[in-house]
């Protein structure tokens, strides 16, 4: 089963999950007065959305290219995960935030606790399905690599934002169960306000979480290093082929790849011996590669190349986060 396919099947699982909890959660809510409860029903319910984004952004990704968009079109999926970091914080954050202040100047007494506490465990048990899924996605794409690592460089941010998201949830359930329970124990509805608060801040770490690694994507992020070692090293087995210089490789999306190779090839070649040259290795590369849909080949000299990427690194990216 491919990493691919499970990312899909865990974006399921996690709508699926949300959209029956929020809407538990939200009676919950109506019924017992509880502030971090309201927080709760507001975090599942942006989570629904999410997914349903990720969703059509996987959809629109998958277009085939055409003459308006010759590379394809995978930048919409990152460009709809995008929007996923921008509603968590705008909707979730702080209509969560608002909520928890509101309750700290006006805290009101909880009633029914025990239907909280109901609904948060039977919460905790379908989003810990739903993350479990979401692990077993991002462990099947991560690899040898650690899970932070990972996180880092991942192309595919379906894999990620189900996990981040489902891991916020479980994080929003423990911070609303502890201010229900220290709002009866203490006869203080103030706790209340405060897990609403608490939910909120969750939500922010991850919107911005999120925003950062998905903005990388949105921009223009380069292709893995072992693809691009893999590419020279098969151009440069060409028998035409004299230095295989260097390599520049943008990721267009989760399966969408563009590179650009700088080739010197052997003085004794015709330009027919050149361009047969040019369409084996591009046979090879695209058949060990699928990701690479489009593939420029640049026939120069070794000093010319080393020249140009000095420039390249001579320019300051004042938007890096690295």
């Amino acid at each position: 089963m491919s990493p691919q396919f499970n990312a899909r099947i865990s974006v399921y699982a996690a709508l699926g999950s949300n959209l029956a909890i929020a809407a538990v959660k939200f009676a919950a809510a109506a019924v017992s007065g509880s502030s971090a409860m309201l927080s709760e029903g507001i975090h599942s319910l942006v989570d629904t959305t999410n997914q349903l984004m990720v969703l059509y952004g996987i959809r629109r990704a998958a277009r085939p290219a055409d003459a308006n968009h010759p590379f394809g079109h995978g930048r919409e999926l990152y460009f709809w995960s995008f929007i996923v970091a921008v509603q968590v914080l705008v909707v979730g954050a702080v209509l969560t935030g608002y909520h928890g202040v509101t309750r700290l100047i006006h805290p009101e007494p909880i009633r029914n606790v025990l239907l909280n506490y109901v609904v948060l465990g039977a919460s905790f048990v379908l989003e810990g399905a739903s993350w479990w899924f979401g692990l077993k996605a991002f462990r099947a794409a991560k690899g040898s690599q650690g899970y932070f690592d990972a996180f880092r460089s991942s192309k595919d941010p379906t894999t990620f934002i189900v996990l981040l998201e489902d891991t916020a949830a479980l994080l929003g359930l423990l911070i609303a169960a502890a201010g229900i329970a220290a709002a009866q124990a203490f006869n203080a509805p103030r706790f209340d306000g405060v897990a609403s608060i608490g939910i909120a801040l969750v939500l922010l770490v991850s919107s911005l979480l999120l925003a950062r690694e998905t903005k990388a994507l949105l921009i223009g992020e380069t292709a893995h290093a072992h693809l691009r070692t893999a590419i020279l090293r098969i151009a440069g087995e060409d028998a035409g082929v004299r230095c295989a210089n260097g390599i520049l490789a943008v990721q267009l999306g989760p399966n969408q790849i563009v590179a650009a190779l700088s080739l010197e090839f052997h003085e004794a070649l015709s330009t027919r011996e050149i361009e047969r040259c040019v369409n084996r290795i591009e046979h090879a590369i695209c058949g060990a590669f699928p990701d690479v849909v489009t593939l420029f080949v640049k026939p120069q000299s070794l000093e010319t190349w080393r020249r140009r990427l000095k420039r390249l690194r001579a320019v300051p990216d004042n938007g890096s986060d690295d």
